[in-house]
């Protein structure tokens, strides 16, 4: 039957079957717009939950900032992430239970459920419209649509600052909206992966240094960062192979330094970004293009002085490097397919003898 193809009696063998399915489906349909207008995604989902939780547990917002107590407050924020891991494994774990149970049908439904979440072709298509209208000098479109994707604002930035935005934007997204969520996946299944979702958006949501969540979205922001500790990394890797794999457009060089020199280089700059795993696609992304990458930022009225990642590479930047980095992007997401599909191989294969 279809018992030796999907090998349902391995929970490892199936969950790598479901993550290659994930990938393939995300790539070759991504996140259809018209469907979402219709249907709220479970992303969203997930942010109503947060926002009803945060305005129920951040009370002492209500309090002058004389009265409040931060402790308590630190406190009630810890209980964040305990309320959304927990009905996100539970969620997770029966929906899993559920489809498979109904064999090769219930694991090609748990791929599809899986894709939402990865946001492979989301993501260059959200790039693609900055590098669009950039390409063609109209810099108000490109400031539109780069104000979907970052947090700065638009209207600070010059034709080089919104490929510089667009450029961190995909390293970042490709670890927490890539290579997180499969890392997840393959971890412990659709329970893994919501549970990861539901803390991703929550620090995306209430992990900020402002006066609001300061104190409260500290837990949040902290375990963040390390359920990305390891993906961050993975992601370095996976586009400095990508980046040394693609094929050169008209004008490009392949890089100066090899894989095991830019890893040193970027071990050095990584530490000094205000993130603890941004720094590291991002190196990989600015040494690959012998780009300039982070720095100086503008949040709303605020200047944030963040320190330079590879900061004497090319500051004079623009639509063609924002196309080099999508290449890159694409080659490292192809190479992400390839290593989940031959590890389901391998795990076919090495249980060949006993299929039936």
């Amino acid at each position: 039957m279809t018992d030796w193809f999907v090998l349902s009696d391995s929970y490892f063998a199936a969950t790598f079957l479901i993550a290659f399915l994930a990938l393939i489906m995300d790539a070759l349909v991504g996140d259809p717009d018209w469907f979402w207008r219709r249907l709220p995604h479970p992303v969203v989902w997930i942010g109503t939950f947060i926002s009803s939780l945060e305005k129920s547990l951040n009370a002492p917002l209500t309090l002058p900032p004389e009265r409040q107590d931060i402790h308590m407050t630190r406190f009630r924020g810890m209980l964040m992430p305990l309320y959304l891991i927990v009905p996100a494994l539970g969620v997770g774990a029966i929906i899993q239970k559920l489809l498979f149970d109904l064999g090769i049908g219930g694991i090609l439904a748990t791929g599809l459920i899986a894709s939402v979440f990865i946001a492979q072709r989301s993501l260059s298509d959200h790039v693609y419209r900055v590098w669009q209208p950039l390409s063609n000098g109209d810099l108000n479109e490109a400031r539109k649509a780069v104000s979907m994707i970052v947090g700065r604002d638009p209207e600070q930035l010059d034709a080089a600052g919104i490929a510089r935005a667009s450029i961190e934007s995909t390293a970042e997204n490709f670890s927490d909206g890539v290579v997180a969520p499969l890392f997840w996946l393959l971890i412990g299944g659709l329970p893994g992966l919501f549970a990861y979702k539901a803390i991703n958006t929550a620090d995306s949501m209430i992990g900020h240094k402002n006066e609001r969540y300061q104190y409260f979205g500290w837990a949040s922001a902290k375990l963040d960062d390390v359920v990305n500790l390891i993906p961050a990394r993975i992601s370095m890797i996976l586009l400095l192979l990508g980046g040394k794999l693609r094929p050169k457009g008209p004008g490009e060089k392949h890089p100066s330094t090899g894989i095991w020199s830019n890893v040193k280089k970027i071990w050095l700059d990584a530490p000094k970004h205000r993130s603890p795993n941004a720094g590291w696609p991002e190196g990989a992304m600015a040494y690959l293009l012998n780009i300039t990458l982070s720095g100086p930022r503008i949040y709303g009225d605020k200047v944030s002085k963040e320190p330079y990642v590879n900061e004497t590479g090319r500051k004079d930047i623009g639509a063609r490097e924002i196309k080099s980095a999508v290449s890159i992007y694409a080659w490292a997401c192809g190479l992400e397919i390839c290593a989940v599909g031959l590890g389901y191989a391998a795990l076919l294969f090495s249980h060949f003898p006993n299929m039936t």
